[in-house]
């Protein structure tokens, strides 16, 4: 297997990687492929490219084929069933008086089984509200607790950056962002200035986190005392990407030093 296809579930779903096989697959074709629970039909978002020894396992499920005109239907079908369910469901939460927000609604492919996904502070007893929806879905259902950063991937909007949210747009999956990483590049510990619209700490905040570290791992640090040429001073600023840092000199001067020229004119 030489190459992988990219195939999404849900809009704003994780993205599965899957082989090709000879299939001349291309963004936005619908396959049918074999799932955990049991038949799905899910949408290209990258088209076949080499597969990658680092990101993907090295036994990855094969495409069955592209699907027919009648199962994209079906598809559709679903989704109609998923608006229908979600409006009685928000009927019902309101009803029972239920501390829950109600998120997504996902009814798998087969009709097997609707999954209901919301957010709540603590437990909800919930056990009225599924005798409602099984009477009326005639399936199995099933009422999921999700957090809310998968409450920011599911329903999507803007970043304060003006992008669309990472985690709806291309993010695969969450990683662990401290508030570590705002420090380590110079960032306002305002909450507000490193919060996304979930409310945790923004994802962005790792990006470049590695980056920062190496280049400040031989930077004096802020506040300490060092001799340069012009005199001996203390360091009040830092400009991380310019290697660069500013020396209030014992005269009350502002030198401002290149760390890398300063190198090279040592040699």
């Amino acid at each position: 297997m030489d190459k992988v296809v990219g195939i999404r579930f849900r809009k704003t779903g994780k993205i599965y990687h899957f082989d090709p096989g000879d299939l001349a697959l291309k963004r936005d074709d619908y396959v049918v492929v074999h799932t955990e629970q049991g038949i799905g039909l899910g949408q290209v978002v990258e088209a076949p490219h080499p597969r990658d020894p680092r990101i993907h396992p090295v036994e990855i499920k094969k495409i069955d084929r592209l699907a027919t005109p009648d199962e994209i239907e079906t598809h559709r079908n679903n989704l109609a069933i998923e608006l229908d369910a979600k409006n009685y469901c928000l009927e019902r939460i309101n009803a029972h008086n239920l501390a829950m927000n109600l998120v997504d609604v996902e009814y798998l492919y087969d009709g097997s089984k609707i999954i209901f996904y919301f957010t709540a502070d603590g437990r909800v007893d919930f056990r009225e509200l599924l005798k409602d929806l099984v009477r009326r879905l005639r399936t199995r259902v099933e009422l999921r607790q999700i957090g809310i950063r998968n409450q920011a991937k599911m329903v999507g909007g803007l970043g304060g950056c003006g992008r669309p949210l990472c985690c709806s747009s291309f993010l695969k999956n969450f990683h662990a962002v401290s508030i570590k990483m705002a420090k380590e590049q110079n960032l306002s510990l305002n909450p507000t200035k490193i919060s996304g619209a979930c409310g945790r700490l923004m994802c962005c905040l790792q990006y470049e986190y590695d980056t920062y570290r190496e280049l400040k791992k031989d930077m004096p640090k802020l506040g300490k005392k060092i001799e340069i040429p012009e005199g001996r001073g203390k360091v009040i600023r830092q400009n991380i990407m310019d290697r660069s840092i500013t020396v209030l000199l014992e005269d009350g001067r502002e030198i401002e030093k290149h760390l890398d020229q300063s190198a090279e004119e040592g040699r």
